[in-house]
């Protein structure tokens, strides 16, 4: 009797503001108790729509380096691309945490529309660029108006009930995978497309004269329809700072009454969430932790993308698998496949019983010696090549947005819904900086590596998975005490 009589004060205390958007989804969550299906999908196909451009460059980059005619001999090639592919990391790291500052103060709707628009202008000026100043200056100005990663994250937060939290950010890490994924995959298929279909593009077409602008112009119609879709995207952001600070100032009123005692709790807790939101996110020890794991292993992941698609289409006589750019697309298409399967049906009941955390150290731990191997694989031939690093290819790209997903849960849960955007933009940006060395200095190294193939001492590309692993391993300790801590630590 005694607990159905503080539910219901619980119940009482449940507060809602008029011509509020956080409110309207608030209370959309309290009486639909069923997995929100609509809002899901927004989620995925925006955070698809981000993640695309990202890599998309990384299959052709090395023949479009190589047709600006800047690098004087092939082994240096790697060393211009990184530079591109950084660009756009830059770009990001200099602007997510305003545009996270921007979606606590006025909204994650408006961020989500200007990142969008970004994708349609600038990934398809970048598929025109006929210089390498004109390919970075697309990629950086992309990564300026592009950082909505972290906005599209605390968007997912709270557009869910939070049983279902774990399976929004796990949406969001899957079609975030799968655009890094799929991107390359789109790029591979796509670029230089009067070569590969000459009966469908001739020489002299756009596509002849630009041989990179279509996979660029695909995945800037996307984004148009993602652009579109948007204006029905529903805000979560509350916007009721003004009312909440009337019912503060009552406090002292109310603290003389203490027949009204369940008010005077309601109260004490909007206090303290109101401290909450001018906390200092930078004293935030189990934000700040997740931020250096995720920044950690987010360099890892870049240099691998980078360094996967320039070790695929070498030569083999430099370690290489002297793939097609079409090779490269088809291996990267068939992991998004494998990973999409996974992250749907296998990762939320995964994570429900191991936790974040051990999910994360597992999928950090299993990458390392399937990451050594690599340089061995690169000996086979044929069918077998082909089937070994399709496979080696799904486990690597699945381990990885396991372990994203796994720390994504973690800083979202280390802050209040009020700075949840904020703490992703500091994220983005922490993370970007990282990677904006990963390309560079991947492209570096495997430029390296590819002198270096008589070496003693790991030769040619196993120099390259060596530094690889070696991050990872790093990001692994990272992940035990006394370094990560929890919210309630």
């Amino acid at each position: 009797m005694a607990r159905t009589e503080n539910n219901a004060l619980l119940e009482k205390k449940k507060e809602y503001f008029e011509n509020c958007p956080g409110c309207k989804i608030d209370r959309l969550n309290e009486e639909q108790r069923g997995v929100p299906y609509r809002n899901l999908s927004y989620i995925w196909t925006v955070s698809l729509c981000t993640a695309l451009p990202i890599s998309s460059l990384f299959p052709f980059i090395y023949f479009m380096i190589r047709d600006f005619h800047i690098a004087e001999i092939e082994e240096d090639i790697g060393f211009y691309a990184g530079f591109v592919g950084s660009s756009f990391m830059i770009g990001r790291a200099l602007t997510s945490f305003f545009w996270g500052w921007l979606a606590d103060r006025y909204g994650r709707k408006p961020i989500i529309l200007i990142g969008t628009s970004s994708v349609v202008l600038f990934n398809a000026l970048f598929g025109l660029s006929t210089s390498l100043w004109m390919a970075l200056s697309m990629r950086f100005l992309l990564g300026c108006f592009n950082s909505l990663l972290g906005t599209i994250r605390a968007y997912a937060s709270e557009v869910c009930r939070e049983e279902y939290r774990s399976v929004a950010l796990s949406v969001v890490s899957t079609s975030r995978g799968i655009g890094m994924i799929i991107g390359p995959a789109i790029g591979g298929f796509l670029a230089q497309p009067a070569e590969k279909f000459p009966n469908l593009f001739a020489e002299s077409s756009i596509f002849g004269r630009f041989p990179y602008f279509l996979p660029c112009l695909v995945i800037s119609v996307y984004a148009v329809g993602v652009l579109a879709a948007c204006w029905w995207l529903p805000e979560t952001l509350h916007m009721h700072d003004k009312k909440v600070s009337e019912r503060c100032d009552s406090f002292d009123v109310l603290e003389a009454s203490s027949e009204e005692s369940d008010e005077k709790e309601y109260v004490t807790e909007v206090k303290e969430r109101k401290i909450s939101k001018n906390a200092n996110l930078l004293r935030n020890w189990p934000l700040m932790s997740v931020i250096i794991v995720y920044c950690v292993f987010s360099l890892q992941e870049i240099a691998y993308a980078e360094t996967f698609s320039l070790w695929a289409v070498s030569d083999k006589k430099y370690g290489g698998l002297s793939f097609s750019s079409q090779d490269v697309g088809e291996v990267l298409a068939i992991s998004g496949f494998g990973l999409l399967l996974f992250q749907l049906l296998l990762y939320p009941p995964i994570e429900k019983i191991l936790g974040p955390i051990t999910v994360t150290r597992i999928s950090a731990a299993v990458s390392i010696p399937l990451l050594a191997s690599y340089p061995y694989i690169a000996m086979l031939s044929g069918i077998t090549l082909h089937l070994v690093i399709n496979c080696a290819s799904i486990l690597r790209n699945t381990l990885s947005v396991t372990l994203v997903t796994g720390l994504f849960i973690l800083q979202n849960n280390a802050v209040p819904q009020s700075q949840r955007a904020a703490a992703n933009g500091i994220s983005m940006t922490a993370m970007s900086v990282f990677k904006a060395f990963g390309p560079v200095g991947g492209g570096t190294l495997f430029s390296w590596a590819q002198k270096r193939q008589v070496s003693a001492f790991l030769p040619g590309d196993e120099m390259v998975f060596f530094v690889l692993n070696l991050v990872q391993f790093i990001g692994l300790l990272l992940t035990f005490k006394p370094f990560l801590a929890q919210p309630h630590e």
